[in-house]
């Protein structure tokens, strides 16, 4: 009997360190997040515009999450380097994406990616803004109804220039040309900027694009735009039709930039993130930013992010079996 509470004795000790072991990790599970730098994968060059949208959006939300929120720069593939780095990254809220449609809902499509739409947690979409169809100014046509009849009178006689094969602007115009029974000749470019340099030089009939590029050459008369690819009409282009005057308000696709996390995400932290970002997006600093540039700021919830995903990933796969494009 003595020896075994000589025994019991000195087991105590190491029964106490055992208990302290069990308990410590409910210690970690409470650490503050976020605790260090978050950051942003932009899988795009620096400068350019979608670059520039997480730039601001990292200063403004670096504040009220109270760390500091960089970002950092992974083109290559057209956004599909990038978006693999943030698949594939620790889902503990310190490496977010920032990304536009074409990774996620139409390169899918076009070529072997190694994540799906379930492999990423949308957290919120920042903005949205329509393309734009342009035309020099002695174009036959001088609104947007006019434009659709003469493109149907003369089936791939005119060309349009867009960001790449399968690329947003081509998409997003075939998905209207479509119904509408409209042919035009896609010619891509690497984006709006080489878009705009081949239209202004006359290599393209048709600029396919985003506003913010087209604009100064349709407020000095240069061009004007007639077609928008939204179901309503913008101010800054009076001429250019909506897809509600055209019939098809369903087959609305606009260019989006938003924030998305690796899958596994905890969900308090993924609460903390979608509410931070929505309240930057609503800021008056980001909404005068992107308002000057024709941009509607969002803020979306990460609910609403995911359906307009998942129904874009949809209508991208639809509208690339009809034209011949897609995985073989």
């Amino acid at each position: 009997m003595k020896n075994f509470r000589l025994s019991l004795r000195s087991s105590l000790p190491v029964l106490a360190v055992a208990a302290g072991l069990l308990s410590g990790p409910t210690v970690g599970a409470a650490e503050k997040y976020p605790s260090r730098p978050i950051e942003i994968i932009v899988p795009t060059g620096a400068g350019g515009g979608t670059d520039l949208v997480f730039r601001q959006l990292a200063d403004l939300v670096g504040p009220i999450l109270g760390t500091n929120v960089v970002v950092s720069n992974r083109p290559g593939g057209g956004g599909v380097i990038g978006t693999i780095a943030i698949t594939r990254a620790k889902p503990d809220g310190y490496i977010l994406g920032g990304l536009w449609n074409a990774p996620l809902t139409m390169t899918p499509h076009l070529n072997p990616v190694p994540y799906t739409p379930q492999d990423y947690l949308p957290i919120s979409m920042a903005d949205t803004s329509p393309t734009v169809l342009c035309t020099k100014k002695d174009f036959p046509a001088n609104n947007g109804k006019e434009f659709i009849d003469y493109l149907k009178k003369n089936p791939n006689k005119f060309t349009y220039g867009n960001d790449g094969v399968g690329g947003t602007i081509q998409l997003t115009m075939e998905r209207i040309f479509l119904p509408l029974g409209v042919k035009a000749r896609a010619v891509p470019f690497s984006g709006a900027g080489e878009t705009l340099k081949n239209f202004l030089g006359g290599h393209i009939d048709i600029y396919g694009g985003s506003m913010t590029t087209i604009l100064p050459y349709v407020k000095d008369g240069s061009a004007k735009c007639l077609l928008v690819t939204s179901p309503r009409s913008v101010s800054s282009m009076p001429d250019a039709a909506n897809l509600t005057e055209l019939g098809v308000p369903d087959r609305s696709t606009l260019l989006w930039h938003g924030l998305i996390a690796p899958k596994g995400l905890p969900a308090d932290r993924a609460a903390l993130l979608e509410k931070a970002f929505q309240q930057a997006a609503r800021s008056p600093q980001f909404r005068e930013y992107m308002e000057s540039r024709g941009i509607t700021v969002e803020g979306s919830s990460s609910a609403d992010f995911r359906k307009l995903i998942d129904s874009e990933y949809a209508a991208m796969g639809e509208v690339m079996a009809q034209i011949g494009l897609g995985k073989k």
